[in-house]
């Protein structure tokens, strides 16, 4: 993958947004913007989300060097294998650590491996600052977690972060809600629109209503004001 098209409230969340995805820092890349985020009623953002499309850069060509001595091979050897050791998923969790320790909190980060990614699970006191309203204080910490095990890694890694098991208990939440909103569109005979959600959170409800005999669901808008819309079939 050599270029993406991402979406955000502003153009630097596009842009961000569009690193993670090549994990890759800004100097790698070209960034061109597509769209500019338009603005709603009274000012406010998020009518239309910034569009930008992140590309990235050739790689120079290498400049030839006269060859060393072999004496000397050994120690390049032993440099690139240091860089090499990094873990990414170690960076990762002395990241969420560190940060933890600027809100005054001390966690434990317990790593554990899925067949789609990793699951950073945090262990610790008062982890409601880490989770913040909704899982938003989780979800922003989980993009960032991802930028800097994606600096660590030659291909593309996946962490989810999850508190006090607060990604069941969330499923647990828009699963409920799923049910209960589609009993309201079968008793009036109208779609009922969500308020927008995050990729992750708006699969739930589709998963959860996927198979309903009378009920269908899909999503509209942009990022990041996408909602997921339950209507009857």
């Amino acid at each position: 993958m050599t270029k993406v098209i991402a979406s955000g409230k502003t153009v630097e969340d596009a842009v961000n947004q569009g690193l993670a995805e090549l994990g890759v820092s800004r100097d790698k890349v070209e960034i061109q913007v597509l769209e500019q985020p338009s603005k709603g009623f009274l000012g406010l953002i998020g009518v239309k989300a910034a569009k930008v499309e992140v590309k990235l850069l050739p790689v120079p060509e290498p400049v030839s060097q006269p060859i060393k001595p072999a004496a000397h091979i050994p120690q390049v050897e032993e440099t690139l294998e240091g860089v090499a050791a990094k873990n990414p998923y170690e960076e990762a969790a002395a990241f969420l650590k560190e940060v933890a320790a600027g809100m005054g909190l001390d966690v434990e980060v317990h790593i554990k491996k899925q067949r789609d990614g990793h699951i950073f699970n945090i262990a610790g006191e008062d982890l409601g600052m880490i989770i913040g309203r909704r899982g938003q204080t989780l979800d922003a910490l989980q993009y960032l977690t991802n930028i800097v095990a994606n600096r660590y890694s030659e291909s593309f890694v996946r962490i989810v972060l999850d508190a006090e098991n607060f990604r069941q208990r969330r499923r647990k939440t828009l699963e409920d809600l799923a049910e209960r909103l589609a009993g309201q569109a079968i008793r009036t005979g109208k779609e009922v629109v969500l308020e927008p959600m995050p990729p992750l959170e708006r699969k739930v409800i589709h998963a959860k209503l996927q198979n309903h005999s009378q009920i269908k669901t899909y999503s509209k808008g942009e990022e990041p004001n996408r909602r997921v819309v339950i209507t009857t079939k």
